[in-house]
């Protein structure tokens, strides 16, 4: 099984309605391919990890890079891991500009607690607590 972590730019075309029907289909096609993972976005940006088999993760991210829905990409960690860091969570997903900054902290502070990876948990937190003080 791997974990990977991307960051990447929506486009100015992405709104609230967008990112829910992307989020549908993410958990659709997500829950049939056994990937898991998390998902922030603060109305410019997504932060997702993905987790499963290696095959399906890989074809998970080519999709997601092929979007045009969004741009810059970047790959932040891709790693080999024995088990899943955020559950059996077809997709969870939360826009941190909604949420106040406290809420928005405790609640992913929530979602990260099960993740052994310091670095990747820090990673959500970090990007939680920035972007909703913002």
């Amino acid at each position: 099984m791997i974990q990977l972590t991307y960051i990447s730019s929506a486009t100015a075309t992405v709104n609230d309605a967008e990112v829910q029907t992307i989020l549908t289909a993410s958990r659709r096609n997500n829950a049939a391919a056994g990937v898991t993972g998390l998902l922030l976005y603060d109305g410019r940006r997504f932060l997702q990890a993905l987790e499963g088999e290696p095959v399906l993760v890989n074809r998970t991210y080519e999709r997601i890079k092929a979007d045009p829905r969004h741009r810059a990409v970047v790959l932040l960690s891709s790693k080999d891991t024995t088990e899943r860091s955020f559950g059996e969570w077809a997709m969870a997903a939360q826009k941190v500009a909604t949420a106040r900054a406290s809420d928005m902290a405790t609640l992913v502070d929530e979602l990260t607690a099960g993740v052994a990876d310091a670095n990747i948990r820090e990673l959500f937190r970090g990007f939680a607590r920035v972007r909703a003080a913002a």
